[in-house]
Order: structure tokens, then sequence, then C-alpha cells
């Protein structure tokens, strides 16, 4: 049985202790708060529960095998380190740290003290995302042109990271879970409009060394909450609606089909043929991301393998919006990607 500590019981945090606290694979031991009425809670809903203001008494407790950090992204990479120094399994919320140098210091941590470092990209672990995963990989959608998605709603503003933190985030570690190439460079633009506040909207375009092409808009100031992605492919598309509760995927053989494309002096004369077939909307597991997630991490730990959402991934994702940020700052001039490196194109 694993023993569990869990770092902040604000929004994401009651999901990860009911979580642990259901496993059949782990003992949820002690929760950590600086707010006592947050404590309170816990207190009231799961009465054998240790609660602590100091997260020094949780991390520091040799009973405890491993920690569950939900606070503010700010605040990640000290917590997490300290834990892995004390010889803890660590799950940390997303996005894993504030900067690659940070997030490449704790894989080397986690490594040097044989620990699991995982981060909690949730939509890997959705039914929905590995169905997609899976319709990927079996070729069936043919060669992948793009990745649109827009995530919007109003609100819920966060005082440490802009929109793209916060928001593209979910999309990147979806894209780094079912593509199967990598991006090359970033643009991204947005702005502010909360005086002194970061930026609230931002458009993030990822080019690729094929013909590939990825878009996410993302917004906090949005009439309406939107979490629809498209994936254009030679064969098939695919609409992921995470709304939509009866049909989140759905598959539409749709494509287009080139004539006369074999000879380049006739170019001109090429004609453009719409192909339309059926629309197919597979099932799906309706497992909880989360119970899945945290099944994982404790299989991880009591096997000594690597998480699908480990350091690396957190490393590719934290890439990307490091060099978002560096390209908003200079109104969407393309950024290079290179991990450990961010590199302005010429």
């Amino acid at each position: 049985m694993i023993r569990i500590g869990v770092i902040g019981y604000g929004y994401w945090g009651p999901n990860l202790v009911r979580n642990f606290y259901e496993s059949k694979g782990s003992q949820l031991v002690c929760v950590s708060d600086l707010r006592e009425d947050r404590l309170a809670l816990v207190s009231s809903r799961y009465p054998t529960i240790q609660t602590t203001r100091d997260f020094r008494e949780l991390i520091d407790d040799p009973t405890i095998d491993a920690v569950a950090i939900a606070t503010p992204v700010s605040t990640h990479y000290e917590l997490a380190l300290r834990a892995l120094q004390q010889g803890k399994h660590v799950l940390v919320e997303k996005p894993l740290a504030s900067n690659t140098d940070q997030v490449q210091h704790l894989i080397e941590t986690a490594q040097n003290h044989h620990c699991v470092l995982m981060v909690d990209h949730t939509f890997v672990y959705t039914g929905a995302v590995r169905k997609i995963r899976e319709l990927v990989s079996n070729g069936g959608l043919g060669e992948i042109y793009y990745y649109d998605s827009v995530r919007v709603n109003l609100g819920l503003f966060q005082h440490d990271v802009n929109v793209l933190w916060d928001l593209a985030v979910h999309d990147l570690s979806i894209m780094d879970y079912v593509l199967p190439f990598r991006p090359c460079a970033v643009s991204a633009t947005g702005l502010s409009h909360v005086p002194g506040g970061t930026e609230n909207i931002a458009y993030l375009t990822l080019f690729f060394a094929g013909s590939q092409i990825a878009h996410i808009h993302v917004n906090w100031l949005a009439p309406v909450k939107l979490r629809r992605t498209l994936i254009g492919a030679s064969r098939k598309m695919i609409v992921y609606d995470d709304l939509d509760q009866s049909e989140k995927i759905k598959v539409y053989d749709k494509g287009i089909t080139l004539n006369n494309h074999q000879n380049p002096e006739k170019l001109y004369q090429m004609l453009v043929g719409y192909r339309t077939g059926d629309m197919l909307a597979p099932q799906i597991d309706g497992t909880e991301a989360l119970t899945r997630e945290v099944d994982h991490f404790l299989h991880c730990i009591q096997h000594g393998v690597e998480p699908e959402t480990g350091g690396d991934a957190g490393l590719r994702v934290v890439e990307i919006l490091q060099a978002a940020s560096q390209s908003m700052a200079q109104r969407g001039r393309p950024i290079e990607l290179r991990v450990g490196t961010l590199q302005a194109t010429a």
C-alpha cells in the first residue's frame, strides 16, 4: 500500500484527494493547504486524514511514499524538488514547472533518487484522447494535415501564468501524446485586457518539419465555453468536442482528391474533387481520467517504470510554452524549438 500526501486543496486538489482516497493501491495519509477553511473541508469529508498548513511536515514525513502537488505553477519546482530530494515519488499538476531549466533539474533529481516523476496531463488519460491516439496510430486517418483547437471560457484568471500556460497546455499535452511528430518552431500572439495582468487571450501556431501545422486559440474572456478540436488528415477527419457528453469524437470520411497533379505543366488545370462519406462516433471508455491517471502513477511506482506523462513529456510541453511566451513578447516572432535551448529564427 503506497502512502500518499497531497499538497494543495484548492481547485484541483479535491479531485486528487478523492481519487487517491478511493484507490485500492494507495492510502491517503495527509493533506496540506495554507488555508484553514480548506483543511476544515478535508477533515469534514475525510475524518481519518491528517491535515497541516505546513507542507514541510508532509514532505519530511518518512512514512509518506509519494506526494501529489496541486498548487500554483510558480510553486511547483520548489515543492517537487524538495519531495524528490526526500526520496518521494511525485505527481505534479500541469505544467510541470515554470521553465525548462527547472524541469530538467527535476528530471535529473528524480533519476538520481530513483523516484517516479509524473506530470498531471489529465487529458492524456481520457478515453477520448486515447481513442484519438489509436485512430492516428493505426493509419486509418491517412497523412495528418493539421491540428486546430479552440479552448475558451469566461475565467478563471490565473495570477502567476498567462492563458497559454493555463489552457493551451492541455492541447500541447494532447498533441504530444497523439501525434507521431514534434513541432520544430512556434509563433504566438496575445494581449492582456486586465491592467497589470497576464495575457488573457492568445493564438498559438506550431510548425513542423513536414506539411503539418497546428493552431490553438485560448481565451479567458469568451462568453461561452468551447472545447473543440479538429484533426484533419488525407483520408478521414476527427472532430473532438470535450463538452459533448454523448459523442465526444466524430470521425468523418471526408476529404479531397486532386486530379492532374502528376503533370506540373498542367497545374492550372488541376481539379479538386470532394469526397463525402459516413460519420462514425466510436465508443469511448467512460473511466474518469484522473482515476486512470492515479492508477497509472501507482503502477509506475510499484513496477519502477516511466509514466506515459513523465518528466520528458513535461519538458517538451514546457519548452513550447516557454517559447510561445517569448514569441508573444516579440509580437509573434517565430521561435525555434530545441530542448534546453530556445533560439529565435532569423
